[in-house]
């Protein structure tokens, strides 16, 4: 028999559902929320349902958006023929920090068995879609440089490459400021065979 009344209860474990907040995090948050004079529970509450009631999917890249089509897919300035595939919309945020203007493709995951992510869980069916349009002449794949992001890239390389010329992959090795000497053998690997002209 839980000390705490139930209000406080459900939220600590509403909260540990979160990824990263663990139980202790969770309590931490809910006695915040509960004294607080300057977080305010209902304005959470509001920006929550908010977030889930308004909030759609693009029906061309399946990025996050307010209207049935992202800003970034309606900006007429953009390159059409070139697809960056990313597994999630923190991904287009990161990327739009950089030089590209091309168009996204948000998978919204990877592949893992283990957590029970096969192809029928990503929007993998919209991308087979405007890859088999005939307009996209180049995708980039940008998955992260894990084992499910290898896995996944292999996949939809197999699955694209009958309708798209040319398939990359986002280079791989040492990030700038980093030592060689801490490097490890995957990684100086990686960087050898991505290597570029000068």
């Amino acid at each position: 028999m839980s000390l705490l009344p139930a209000q406080i209860q459900k939220t600590i474990e509403e909260l540990q559902k979160l990824p990263g907040i663990g139980p202790k995090s969770a309590e931490r948050l809910t006695f915040h929320l509960l004294r607080s004079s300057k977080a305010s529970p209902e304005a959470l509450g509001t920006a929550l349902l908010d977030l889930k009631h308004n909030l759609q999917y693009c029906k061309i890249c399946q990025m996050v958006a307010t209207e049935e089509e992202c800003q970034i897919c309606r900006d007429g300035s953009r390159d059409r023929h070139m697809v960056l595939v990313v597994e999630n919309p923190l991904d287009v945020v990161a990327f739009e920090k950089t030089s590209y203007k091309g168009l996204y493709h948000v998978l919204h995951g990877v592949l893992s068995p283990i957590d029970g992510m096969g192809p029928e869980q990503l929007k993998l069916k919209e991308l087979m879609d405007r890859a088999a349009a005939g307009d996209i002449t180049e995708v980039i794949l940008a998955m992260n440089p894990d084992i499910e992001g290898e896995a996944t890239a292999s996949y939809l390389r197999n699955k694209l490459q009958q309708f798209i010329p040319t398939i990359t992959r986002l280079a791989h090795g040492l990030p700038m400021g980093a030592d060689i000497e801490f490097a490890d053998q995957v990684t100086l690997k990686e960087a050898l065979i991505g290597r570029r002209s000068l």
